[in-house]
């Protein structure tokens, strides 16, 4: 999701940038590196089910919410 493949344009690299500032601001427990490991979007509601003890249905839709209108 945030992580970065290479070759890829500066659009894409920035557009990632920013989705990923965004979620670190919804989520103040996301850091860089766990940023850079998240690849999808059910491991990304693990994450926040898992550090903000909340379930895992919950966490779904907050991460889909927060989703809306973003290009992965």
């Amino acid at each position: 999701m945030f992580g970065f493949q290479g070759g890829e344009s500066a659009d894409i690299v920035a557009r990632k940038k920013g989705y990923m500032k965004d979620a670190q601001q919804k989520w103040r427990f996301l850091t860089n590196l766990d940023c850079s490991s998240i690849k999808t979007k059910g491991q990304l509601c693990d994450m926040v089910k898992t550090r903000s003890v909340i379930s895992e249905d919950q966490a779904k839709r907050d991460v889909e919410a927060w989703m809306l209108g973003k290009q992965f």
